[in-house]
């Protein structure tokens, strides 16, 4: 093994002989980080495949034109509706919510739209919403929602401003 290999996959090494050592010696909290461990990477097997199979079919279906038109950098003030909405659609929370990010980005969405869209997954989605309506009540939710959603656009445009400013590029490892 080489050094970049040892650097790459050390981190998770050292996990697991923390994970075995817990076990050998009972340490509870190492056997309940191995528990977090095991649950989170279930729930990604179960999501993600169908994650995947439904960015190819955005990838294959969905013409970039369309999404540089209505998402890219020349579209309008609606293109953070578009975002919301979608983001509103995403089933899965934020382990959906990169991939599709992904994918929009390389269809010529532009940042602050991605920025938007992620953000607005992250607290605006309708089974969450619902969830959260049913608990606390509509007018804290509408008030949650009505307080998040200018700020989520606010931030992106000015997260996008920031990172143009700075010569910021995201280079797709996957792609080049």
């Amino acid at each position: 093994m080489n050094l970049n290999n040892l650097k790459k996959y050390g981190l998770f090494m050292l996990f697991i002989v923390f994970v075995l050592l817990s076990f050998i010696f009972n340490y509870n909290v190492g056997e309940g980080i191995y528990d977090n461990f095991l649950q989170f990477t279930l729930t990604m097997v179960k999501f993600l495949p169908a994650v995947f199979i439904l960015i190819g079919l955005f990838d294959t279906w969905v013409d970039r034109e369309v999404i540089e038109r209505h998402l890219g950098n020349q579209s309008n003030h609606l293109a953070f509706i578009w975002a919301i909405l979608l983001s509103g659609t995403t089933v899965g929370g934020l382990y959906v919510a990169f991939p599709v990010a992904h994918s929009l980005l390389k269809k010529g969405a532009s940042l602050r739209i991605i920025f938007t869209y992620i953000g607005a997954a992250a607290i605006c989605r309708i089974p969450m919403t619902l969830f959260e309506a049913s608990y606390v009540g509509i007018k804290f939710t509408l008030i949650r929602l009505l307080t998040s959603i200018p700020l989520i656009i606010i931030s992106s445009i000015l997260l996008e401003k920031y990172l143009k400013g700075r010569g910021y590029q995201i280079i797709d490892e996957l792609t080049s």
